[in-house]
């Protein structure tokens, strides 16, 4: 093997890696807020909602389930453009990974909201509470706490999986990646830092994510329990 390995073409290029790398946490970040309240909402409707809406949110999560996310964001980013509705495409970007990332939340926080023991909603309505409080705080953040983990574990791939839209314009890590390697020719190079980021970058996402738990779940931190 007579390979030289040389990394200086590769981290003389960082400003173009810090600008992709903004650029993933931003995907990341936008998509992350947006899913949750997304999937939490089509959740909640998906097992509490009219039978017609619970068919409609069970095809939604069923078609995108089915299908691979390059194609989802295909449709919608070219589709919008070409139906007239032209936005950014990092805003196209958000839109894609968050329908896509919407459908496997509903179903994480369906299982959760399913697992909440019957006689615990009955418990609330004795005690007074509305409706809206007993979803608040009785359904929604006891689900919640229970899928916590696979939350956690679903938007960590969501960040790995964004290097996907690179496909459709947007530079992000691995978009311009793909542009330093065509520019040096160092291929393995690249992709090894850029492997080493992204591994870096998960762990962060995970640590971030814990924290959030540890703030927003305080009875799994007195049990020590792990997020």
């Amino acid at each position: 093997m007579n390979y030289r390995f040389d990394f200086e073409p590769v981290l003389a290029r960082w400003p173009a890696l810090l600008e992709g790398l903004w650029t993933t946490i931003q995907l990341t970040f936008f998509t992350t807020v947006v899913g949750i309240l997304v999937g939490s909402v089509c959740a909640v409707l998906y097992t509490s909602g009219p039978r017609w809406v619970r068919l409609l949110v069970k095809s939604y999560v069923e078609i995108i389930r089915n299908t691979p996310l390059l194609i989802q964001a295909y449709f919608l980013i070219f589709g919008l453009a070409s139906s007239g509705l032209r936005l950014p495409i990092l805003v196209g970007a958000v839109i894609a990974l968050t329908v896509n990332v919407s459908a496997y939340t509903t179903e994480i926080v369906r299982a959760g909201i399913e697992s909440i023991n019957r006689g615990q909603i009955e418990a609330a309505e004795c005690l007074g509470l509305n409706r809206l409080q007993i979803y608040l705080h009785v359904i929604i953040r006891p689900a919640l706490e229970r899928v916590y983990p696979a939350l956690t574990s679903q938007y960590v791939l969501l960040m790995l999986f964004s290097s996907i839209v690179s496909a459709v314009g947007v530079d992000e890590l691995f978009g311009v990646a793909n542009r330093i390697q065509s520019d040096t020719f160092r291929n393995f190079e690249v992709f090894v830092v850029v492997g080493v980021i992204y591994f870096v970058l998960s762990v962060l996402v995970r640590l971030a994510f814990h924290l959030i738990g540890q703030l927003l779940f305080p009875r799994r931190r007195r049990l020590g329990t792990s997020l």
